[in-house]
């Protein structure tokens, strides 16, 4: 990075600590710009390691399904694998989408300090990060057996049309509900070598989870997303958007319930699956879709339902099918 360069991104992020944007995603103070050398902060941010709530709503797909086919917690190298490759591709797929939309970004209150649109990061550089983290996401990958390496290569698929559906679709949350619960598939493969009935229900539950919580983390962004011409689910469901959620996330739980019954799950997974229907039922219910910083709030939640539910799959498995 040039002098300039460093200095104008560097008088971005200090007024982004002192002085953060109403329902901004990027932390006032975090440990990226704390402990990190000048140099590396912008790929850090690039890659969201300051904001791991993404890797979080991808990784968790992938855990419930590993615990889904009977990986116990005990054996913990599938679990530190693809968190690792949660860490690693969701960075990757946030410097393409970051690529793809810098123009957009710049234009739009919540993202034009990210570091590719405020300049802080070239295209080039960009690409050159990218390409790092694919490879370490394909070393991740090649430990799995073949079924699971051609699955897992197939997902590239989808993070690389993602970006560009906001420009085509007025449903581009439901596309990244198909590529964030690609885990719920991979890990299932990851374990058996095949796929079956459960981590398809598991992971069609899961695209509608994410097709009701992106779509209230699309209504931080309508505004400026209806003047520059960006689609989003947000902008389709207008003031239908609470009666929706209550669908989506409905439909998401009725399929992970019937997931956990055709994998023969005892009874503490559908009291957990309660618990965490209550929590979606809380979100669709309380979050104020015109208040930004709430809607980013309801969102971030997700990782207290995701865990709840692993939760639910894991107690069950322990207890055995006659819980």
């Amino acid at each position: 990075m040039t002098p300039r360069l460093r200095h104008n991104y560097q008088r971005m992020t200090e007024t982004a600590r002192t002085t953060p944007a109403a329902g901004t995603d990027m932390p006032a103070d975090h440990w990226v710009e704390d402990r990190l050398p000048p140099s590396l902060r912008p790929y850090a941010r690039l890659a969201r390691l300051d904001r791991p709530i993404g890797t979080w709503l991808l990784l968790l797909p992938g855990w419930w399904s590993l615990e889904l086919a009977g990986r116990d917690w005990t054996d913990l190298g599938f679990f530190v694998l693809f968190g690792l490759g949660a860490v690693v591709m969701r960075g990757a797929g946030c410097v393409w989408n970051d690529i793809t939309d810098r123009e957009f970004d710049r234009r739009v209150a919540r993202t034009r300090a990210r570091p590719i649109a405020s300049g802080a990061v070239s295209v080039v550089r960009a690409l050159l990060f990218m390409a790092l983290l694919l490879a370490i996401g394909l070393a991740i990958l090649m430990s799995f057996n073949r079924f699971a390496m051609a699955l897992g290569a197939a997902s590239l698929a989808l993070v690389a049309a993602y970006p560009l559906m906001k420009r085509i679709t007025a449903w581009p949350q439901l596309v990244l509900g198909l590529t964030f619960n690609w885990g719920a598939l991979l890990g299932w493969a990851a374990i058996t070598g095949g796929i079956a009935l459960e981590p398809v229900l598991l992971y069609l539950g899961g695209v509608l989870w994410t097709l009701g919580y992106d779509t209230i983390y699309a209504h931080q962004d309508k505004e400026d997303d209806a003047l520059i011409g960006i689609k989003s689910s947000a902008l389709a469901l207008g003031a239908r958007t609470r009666a929706y959620l209550f669908l989506f996330y409905g439909g998401a739980v009725l399929l992970m319930a019937a997931a956990g019954a055709v994998a023969g799950l005892g009874w503490p997974f559908y009291v957990l699956l309660l618990v965490g229907l209550c929590q979606l039922v809380w979100q669709a219910a309380a979050v104020d879709l015109d208040d930004p910083a709430d809607c980013l709030a309801k969102f971030r939640s997700n990782r207290v339902f995701g865990w709840i539910l692993l939760g639910g799959i894991a107690l069950a498995r322990a207890l055995g099918p006659g819980a």
